[in-house]
Protein backbone atom coordinates (compact mmCIF):
# COMPACT_ATOMS: atom_id res chain seq x y z
CA UNK A 1 0.00 0.00 0.00
CA UNK A 2 1.28 3.46 -0.94
CA UNK A 3 0.77 5.93 1.91
CA UNK A 4 -1.01 9.20 1.16
CA UNK A 5 1.72 11.77 0.66
CA UNK A 6 2.22 15.44 -0.15
CA UNK A 7 4.27 14.54 -3.22
CA UNK A 8 1.33 12.95 -4.99
CA UNK A 9 3.33 9.77 -5.62
CA UNK A 10 1.39 6.57 -6.25
CA UNK A 11 4.34 4.26 -6.92
CA UNK A 12 5.70 2.56 -3.79
CA UNK A 13 9.32 2.37 -4.99
CA UNK A 14 9.44 6.03 -6.06
CA UNK A 15 7.88 7.14 -2.78
CA UNK A 16 10.43 5.13 -0.80
CA UNK A 17 13.32 6.72 -2.70
CA UNK A 18 11.98 10.27 -2.49
CA UNK A 19 11.14 9.81 1.20
CA UNK A 20 14.69 8.64 1.85
CA UNK A 21 16.27 11.50 -0.08
CA UNK A 22 14.17 14.26 1.45
CA UNK A 23 14.20 13.00 5.04
CA UNK A 24 17.95 12.33 4.95
CA UNK A 25 18.44 15.90 3.80
CA UNK A 26 16.36 17.04 6.75
CA UNK A 27 18.40 14.83 9.09
CA UNK A 28 21.53 16.51 7.73
CA UNK A 29 20.05 19.96 8.31
CA UNK A 30 18.95 18.94 11.79
CA UNK A 31 22.61 18.51 12.69
CA UNK A 32 24.00 21.46 10.69
CA UNK A 33 21.48 23.94 12.10
CA UNK A 34 21.49 22.59 15.65
CA UNK A 35 17.77 21.81 15.53
CA UNK A 36 18.09 18.65 17.60
CA UNK A 37 19.40 20.65 20.55
CA UNK A 38 16.15 22.65 20.60
CA UNK A 39 13.86 19.61 21.07
CA UNK A 40 12.78 18.14 24.40
CA UNK A 41 14.82 15.10 25.41
CA UNK A 42 13.17 11.84 26.44
CA UNK A 43 9.57 12.94 25.92
CA UNK A 44 7.04 12.10 23.24
CA UNK A 45 6.90 15.82 22.43
CA UNK A 46 10.61 15.66 21.60
CA UNK A 47 10.20 12.52 19.51
CA UNK A 48 7.23 14.06 17.72
CA UNK A 49 9.32 17.14 16.89
CA UNK A 50 12.07 14.94 15.42
CA UNK A 51 9.56 12.96 13.35
CA UNK A 52 7.80 16.10 12.14
CA UNK A 53 11.07 17.73 11.12
CA UNK A 54 12.20 14.66 9.16
CA UNK A 55 8.95 13.92 7.35
CA UNK A 56 6.92 17.15 7.21
CA UNK A 57 7.69 17.65 3.51
CA UNK A 58 6.33 14.20 2.71
CA UNK A 59 3.43 13.29 4.99
CA UNK A 60 0.55 15.23 6.54
CA UNK A 61 0.76 12.90 9.55
CA UNK A 62 4.37 13.84 10.36
CA UNK A 63 4.69 14.12 14.13
CA UNK A 64 1.11 12.93 14.71
CA UNK A 65 0.07 9.86 16.70
CA UNK A 66 -1.11 7.10 14.38
CA UNK A 67 -4.81 6.32 14.17
CA UNK A 68 -4.49 2.78 12.83
CA UNK A 69 -3.30 -0.44 14.43
CA UNK A 70 0.03 -1.76 13.20
CA UNK A 71 1.93 -5.01 13.32
CA UNK A 72 5.13 -6.55 12.04
CA UNK A 73 5.02 -10.26 11.37
CA UNK A 74 3.26 -11.83 14.34
CA UNK A 75 3.99 -8.89 16.66
CA UNK A 76 1.33 -6.24 17.20
CA UNK A 77 2.40 -2.79 18.33
CA UNK A 78 0.38 -1.02 21.02
CA UNK A 79 -3.28 -0.69 20.06
CA UNK A 80 -4.50 2.80 19.20
CA UNK A 81 -6.96 2.42 22.10
CA UNK A 82 -4.09 2.43 24.59
CA UNK A 83 -1.43 4.35 22.68
CA UNK A 84 -1.80 7.74 24.40
CA UNK A 85 -1.76 6.12 27.84
CA UNK A 86 1.29 4.10 26.85
CA UNK A 87 3.14 7.22 25.68
CA UNK A 88 2.33 8.98 28.97
CA UNK A 89 3.73 5.99 30.87
CA UNK A 90 6.89 5.90 28.76
CA UNK A 91 7.50 9.60 29.40
CA UNK A 92 7.55 8.89 33.14
CA UNK A 93 10.16 6.14 32.83
CA UNK A 94 13.55 7.06 34.33
CA UNK A 95 16.50 7.74 32.03
CA UNK A 96 19.49 8.33 34.29
CA UNK A 97 21.43 5.12 33.51
CA UNK A 98 22.26 3.25 30.32
CA UNK A 99 19.95 0.37 31.24
CA UNK A 100 17.06 2.73 32.01
CA UNK A 101 17.54 4.60 28.72
CA UNK A 102 17.52 1.42 26.62
CA UNK A 103 14.48 0.13 28.50
CA UNK A 104 12.71 3.38 27.66
CA UNK A 105 13.80 3.07 24.03
CA UNK A 106 12.48 -0.50 23.82
CA UNK A 107 9.11 0.60 25.20
CA UNK A 108 8.89 3.43 22.67
CA UNK A 109 9.60 0.96 19.90
CA UNK A 110 6.77 -1.25 21.18
CA UNK A 111 4.47 1.80 21.17
CA UNK A 112 5.45 2.63 17.56
CA UNK A 113 3.53 5.91 17.71
CA UNK A 114 3.73 6.95 14.05
CA UNK A 115 2.28 5.61 10.81
CA UNK A 116 5.76 5.47 9.22
CA UNK A 117 9.36 6.34 10.13
CA UNK A 118 9.30 5.10 13.73
CA UNK A 119 12.71 3.43 13.84
CA UNK A 120 14.57 6.23 12.08
CA UNK A 121 13.16 8.98 14.30
CA UNK A 122 13.38 6.96 17.52
CA UNK A 123 17.07 6.13 17.03
CA UNK A 124 17.78 9.88 16.83
CA UNK A 125 15.63 10.34 19.96
CA UNK A 126 17.64 7.64 21.74
CA UNK A 127 20.94 9.33 20.92
CA UNK A 128 19.60 12.63 22.25
CA UNK A 129 18.84 10.97 25.59
CA UNK A 130 22.22 9.24 25.74
CA UNK A 131 23.97 12.50 24.91
CA UNK A 132 22.15 14.47 27.61
CA UNK A 133 22.33 11.90 30.38
CA UNK A 134 25.62 10.07 29.73
CA UNK A 135 27.62 12.22 27.33
CA UNK A 136 27.56 9.35 24.83
CA UNK A 137 25.84 8.38 21.57
CA UNK A 138 25.63 5.16 19.58
CA UNK A 139 28.00 4.84 16.64
CA UNK A 140 25.34 3.17 14.50
CA UNK A 141 27.84 2.39 11.75
CA UNK A 142 29.35 -0.19 14.13
CA UNK A 143 26.01 -1.95 14.71
CA UNK A 144 25.29 -4.93 12.47
CA UNK A 145 21.87 -4.68 10.82
CA UNK A 146 20.88 -8.32 11.28
CA UNK A 147 22.06 -8.42 14.89
CA UNK A 148 20.18 -5.20 15.65
CA UNK A 149 16.90 -6.25 14.05
CA UNK A 150 16.95 -9.63 15.78
CA UNK A 151 17.78 -8.05 19.14
CA UNK A 152 14.98 -5.52 18.76
CA UNK A 153 12.56 -8.27 17.77
CA UNK A 154 13.39 -10.11 20.98
CA UNK A 155 13.60 -7.00 23.19
CA UNK A 156 9.95 -7.00 24.37
CA UNK A 157 10.66 -10.33 26.08
CA UNK A 158 14.36 -9.90 26.92
CA UNK A 159 16.25 -6.63 26.39
CA UNK A 160 19.68 -7.95 27.46
CA UNK A 161 20.74 -8.56 23.87
CA UNK A 162 19.97 -5.06 22.59
CA UNK A 163 21.61 -3.54 25.67
CA UNK A 164 24.82 -5.49 25.02
CA UNK A 165 24.81 -4.68 21.31
CA UNK A 166 24.32 -0.94 21.73
CA UNK A 167 26.63 -0.61 24.72
CA UNK A 168 29.50 -2.03 22.65
CA UNK A 169 28.92 0.72 20.03
CA UNK A 170 28.87 3.73 22.38
CA UNK A 171 31.17 6.66 21.71
CA UNK A 172 31.83 9.94 23.49
CA UNK A 173 32.15 11.78 20.14
CA UNK A 174 28.71 13.27 20.61
CA UNK A 175 29.23 16.23 18.27
CA UNK A 176 31.29 14.47 15.61
CA UNK A 177 29.85 15.15 12.16
CA UNK A 178 31.04 11.88 10.62
CA UNK A 179 29.62 9.83 13.49
CA UNK A 180 26.26 11.52 12.99
CA UNK A 181 26.14 11.33 9.18
CA UNK A 182 27.33 7.73 9.03
CA UNK A 183 24.89 6.94 11.82
CA UNK A 184 21.96 8.31 9.81
CA UNK A 185 23.01 6.17 6.83
CA UNK A 186 23.24 3.09 9.06
CA UNK A 187 19.88 3.82 10.70
CA UNK A 188 18.20 4.16 7.31
CA UNK A 189 19.93 0.97 6.17
CA UNK A 190 18.23 -0.84 9.06
CA UNK A 191 14.93 0.37 7.54
CA UNK A 192 15.90 -0.83 4.06
CA UNK A 193 16.73 2.66 2.76
CA UNK A 194 20.24 2.84 1.30
CA UNK A 195 20.02 4.58 -2.08
CA UNK A 196 21.55 7.90 -0.96
CA UNK A 197 24.44 8.93 1.25
CA UNK A 198 23.37 11.64 3.68
CA UNK A 199 26.60 13.60 3.40
CA UNK A 200 26.44 13.64 -0.41
CA UNK A 201 23.00 15.16 -0.78
CA UNK A 202 22.82 18.60 -2.35
CA UNK A 203 21.54 21.50 -0.26
CA UNK A 204 20.84 23.47 -3.44
CA UNK A 205 18.62 20.60 -4.63
CA UNK A 206 16.63 20.72 -1.40
CA UNK A 207 16.22 24.49 -1.60
CA UNK A 208 14.92 24.13 -5.14
CA UNK A 209 12.57 21.36 -4.01
CA UNK A 210 11.06 23.47 -1.22
CA UNK A 211 10.63 26.44 -3.55
CA UNK A 212 8.78 24.42 -6.18
CA UNK A 213 6.79 22.10 -3.92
Amino acid sequence: MVLNNKLGITDFIKLARDEEKISKMKARLMFAEGKLDTFEVGTFKGLSAIHRYLFEDIYDFAGEIREVNMSRGCFRFVSVLYLCASLDRIEQMPQSTFDEIIEKYVEMNIAHPFREGNGRSTRIWLDAILKKELGMVVDWSKVNKTDYLLAMERSPVNDAEIKTLLKSALTDKVNDRDIYMNGIDASYHFAGCNTYKTDKLSLSWYRHFTQTA
